[in-house]
């Protein structure tokens, strides 16, 4: 598929697409004309790729955990460098964090809605 038909398959600007192939974070080979030609498994890369920098990881720290995730084509995975995984355990812990202080922010906030909205 061309990069427009996987903008629209996966809901992700094609000028993102192109970021993330500049970061060597997605891959495609050329047709003749020089068009991208994405696979099916590309659907499912740009997906997980949202999904880590939604858990805020930067571009490089994703290009480095990639390789080490299956796709859903299978391809196959190389192990993660204990230095990579000590970074990860490191940002899983600061999400917990960040969860458990938005849980309390909003239990606050419960409470104050509560009193305001009690007789």
């Amino acid at each position: 598929m061309r990069i427009g038909e996987l903008a629209q398959r996966s809901g992700v600007s094609q000028r993102s697409l192109r970021y993330y192939e500049a970061q060597g974070l997605l891959t495609a080979p050329r047709t003749p004309g020089g068009h991208r030609d994405y696979g099916e498994w590309a659907i499912d890369r740009v997906v997980r790729i949202q999904m880590l920098f939604a858990a805020g990881l930067h571009s490089q720290k994703i290009a480095q955990l990639l390789p080490c995730m299956k796709d859903a084509d299978g391809t196959p995975n190389e192990r993660a460098t204990p230095k990579l995984v000590a970074e990860l355990t490191a940002e899983r812990r600061r999400i917990d964090r960040l969860i458990a202080d938005l849980l309390l922010s909003r239990d606050v906030l419960d409470e104050a809605i509560g009193s305001a909205t009690s007789e």
